[in-house]
């Protein structure tokens, strides 16, 4: 508030007019720059609270990330229980031979190992007792059955494509090699390998590096190659169905396993190791075998070796209700009619103990596979697709999928 005395005087009034002009013009910028203060405050706060938060979320990350390292040792440390070198069971030498082979191979972590032995040997095991014992356990173990891969996509399935690399590549696929980069590939049944793929497969050994299907930008992989034949290489080498090289590359130390008739002395060992692990899955007391049933797994020849037992040994487990393991109570298989490679030719009849053998596991699990109908009967691929199939018709068993993913679940 302003007064001017009369007379007026032009020349103060004019100093007056331009004073309140000044002092009117002070007070807008003063105005505008308390909103400008106070939009920098309410920034100011809002970086804070947004600092605040990405802490807190970093503290939250880490946390996860701890819990996750811990659990992936945890992990490690419960799959190197269960696959390490405690998992094999025998005093022979032969078992001890193994062994001590494992146990040098395990810190070889980057050496390639060919593991040669009849089917049902436990040549995975090995495999995985050289993975989670080394120092790659805490990578992945990826298992490949060279046999099960179909020619036209063996490529796609071990180097991984591009999409639209083919007819049905809707989408960037990584092949087996990507999925065990830091860890083991196990490629089962390598004798099985398609010649054309072999020189591939060759390079990706030599140099570590891969392309996709339809790529055109390699990739680094480390990855460790674990294979297992239970065919004869050497032959396979003299025919020309087997290249030298990739043979020499594969086999930079091999492990030879005998088939179980040349180490009998460990059947009770196993035996009671095996009527233990089944007892547990089913809430049973541990059971025992009689001399009887003893001998006559001593004089058996175990055509399908390790795996054979181990299913001769469930069979017999639930054929004799939990009680003691009698003569009567072993199923072995149909000498008779054995075909070359010493199991039941894929046409023979379905037998009544495979029939129980196949619902009961049915039953138990709620669906059987090929894969699981194999190890189950010690029989080949085209066995267990004839008895599943046999078992379809007659109604006892339905199919569900196809192909590799074909399920079978008893029919409601």
């Amino acid at each position: 508030m302003d007064y001017i005395t009369k007379p007026f005087e032009k020349e103060e009034v004019l100093i007056r007019v331009q004073t309140h002009l000044e002092i009117s013009r002070l007070n807008r910028e003063l105005r505008q720059k308390n909103r400008e203060l106070e939009r920098a405050n309410e920034e100011l706060r809002q970086e804070i609270a947004r600092r605040k938060a990405a802490e807190e979320a970093h503290t939250v990350a880490e946390a996860a990330r701890q819990r996750a390292d811990e659990q992936l040792d945890l992990i490690s440390r419960q799959e190197a229980r269960r696959w390490g070198i405690e998992g094999f069971v025998g005093q022979s030498q032969t078992v001890q031979k193994i062994i001590e082979e494992v146990r040098q191979l395990q810190s070889a972590g980057a050496t390639g190992v060919l593991i040669c032995g009849e089917s049902g040997t436990g040549k995975e095991l090995i495999a995985r007792a050289l993975h989670f014992g080394g120092p790659r356990a805490r990578g992945p173990f990826i298992p490949v059955n060279c046999a099960a891969i179909p020619h036209d996509l063996a490529e796609s399935s071990l180097f991984g494509h591009v999409k639209g690399a083919f007819t049905g590549a809707t989408s960037d696929r990584k092949g087996y090699f990507e999925q065990a980069d830091g860890g083991t590939l196990f490629l089962d049944e390598v004798g099985d390998m398609p010649m054309e793929l072999q020189p591939k497969l060759l390079r990706v050994l030599e140099e570590g590096r891969i392309t996709p299907v339809g790529g055109a930008q390699e990739r680094q992989v480390d990855v460790r190659v674990v294979a297992a034949t239970n065919a004869d290489l050497s032959a396979g080498l003299a025919k020309g169905v087997f290249r030298q090289d990739l043979y020499f590359r594969l086999a930079r130390f091999t492990v030879q396993v005998p088939p179980l008739r040349e180490w009998k002395e460990d059947i009770p060992l196993l035996s009671t190791h095996f009527l233990g692990m089944f007892a547990a899955e089913m809430g049973l007391t541990p059971v025992g075998l009689s001399a009887a049933a003893l001998a006559m797994l001593r004089g058996y020849s175990f055509p399908g070796n390790v795996r054979e037992l181990k299913n001769i040994i469930e069979y017999a487990l639930i054929k004799s209700g939990g009680a003691a393991i009698e003569p009567e109570h072993l199923h072995f298989l149909d000498l008779p009619h054995a075909s070359g490679d010493g199991g039941p030719s894929a046409q023979t009849p379905v037998q009544p103990s495979e029939q129980d053998l196949i619902l009961t596991c049915v039953r138990q699990r709620g669906s059987i596979g090929n894969e699981e109908c194999r190890a189950l009967l010690a029989v080949d691929r085209r066995r267990a697709t004839y008895l599943l199939d046999r078992l379809c018709e007659s109604g006892l068993l339905t199919r569900e999928g196809s192909q590799r993913w074909t399920r079978y679940s008893l029919r409601k």
